[in-house]
């Protein structure tokens, strides 16, 4: 998109807009988690903390959304309340942007849309808490998240706790392979799985450091090669669950929603609520925990990639 027409659809706050013109580090935030993901008001103070770590670490926080048909790259105060209370905000994927944009909706944007107004922004880095893939049953469904389809085309570098547990990992992990996206370890051989440490999948590249990560994407990147990269950055140990217990959870959450005919787009938030219900609030606070994590993370190798 060129910068008139650029303008015409997007606002970019001044701060994130001279950040990347002058080549300093910033990292994108979905909004989603915000509008429905978590309960108001604490996701309030949890968009300000995540915003704060990254601010910490060097780089400048863009949150990501959809405000009356206009698409956002950095979110004012006012407009970052609007999102967490959620009041007639939609869930935007990418089929989603040109009607909400067209019908000046209001939308929060998943990993995804997060992605393509990312790069619309000019931002390469983006931390969120987990992918989305493909579904369990998925080889009959097709039910398979658009992320990994913006992740095979869109250049930008996810940093996550691997993709949620409510997904076949192993098929998810698969149609990565056949897009070319890279999938690398934040120094972990094993991809992890949202709220564990280990999916009992491998990665291909065990990365050390944030440098090593800056390293590579700028060399895919300069090669012109298409697309972004994924990097699983497991969850902090004292945060982590157990994987047996979290499977039979998920179990459970999925026979609920199978019983209550949810599918399609609304199956993933009506799990994730679910499995808080049945943790005891437990999957919420390591849910934020991996959340501020990976936000961490994304500062670190924005801030190295900026160094290049």
């Amino acid at each position: 998109m060129n910068a008139e027409l650029l303008k015409k659809y997007m606002d970019i706050t001044p701060e994130i807009e001279e950040a990347v013109r002058t080549g300093k580090p910033v990292v994108a935030l979905e909004s989603t988690i915000l509008s429905h993901g978590m309960p108001y008001p604490e996701n309030v103070a949890f968009a300000k903390e995540i915003e704060k770590i990254i601010r910490a670490e060097g780089a400048i926080p863009a949150t990501m959304a959809v405000i009356d048909g206009r698409l956002k790259a950095g979110l004012t105060e006012e407009e970052l309340l609007r999102m967490c209370e959620g009041k007639n905000v939609l869930k935007a994927s990418r089929r989603d942007l040109p009607i909400v944009v067209a019908n000046k909706l209001t939308a929060a944007t998943t990993v995804a849309t997060t992605m393509i107004l990312a790069s619309l922004a000019g931002i390469r880095f983006f931390a969120t808490g987990g992918i989305g893939g493909v579904h369990r049953g998925g080889e009959d469904s097709m039910d398979v998240s658009a992320d990994l389809q913006e992740l095979a085309h869109t250049p930008v570098a996810v940093i996550c706790a691997g993709a949620k547990m409510i997904l076949d990992i192993g098929r998810t992990l698969e149609y990565l392979e056949t897009m070319g996206v890279p999938v690398l370890g934040m120094d972990t051989d094993d991809f992890p799985a949202f709220y564990c440490r280990k999916s009992g999948f491998g990665v291909d590249f065990n990365a050390k450091a944030p440098a090593d990560v800056a390293a590579i994407a700028k060399v895919k990147w300069d090669m012109g090669l298409q697309g972004g990269m994924l990097i699983g950055n497991p969850v902090p140990q004292e945060y982590a669950m157990d994987f047996d217990a979290m499977s039979e959870t998920i179990d459970k959450a999925l026979a609920a929603a199978e019983a209550a005919g949810v599918k399609g787009k609304n199956i993933t938030p009506f799990l994730l609520a679910h499995i808080v219900e049945l943790t005891g609030g437990d999957s919420l606070k390591t849910n934020m925990q991996l959340a501020y994590n990976n936000a961490r993370a994304a500062a670190r190798i924005a801030v190295e990639y900026a160094k290049l």
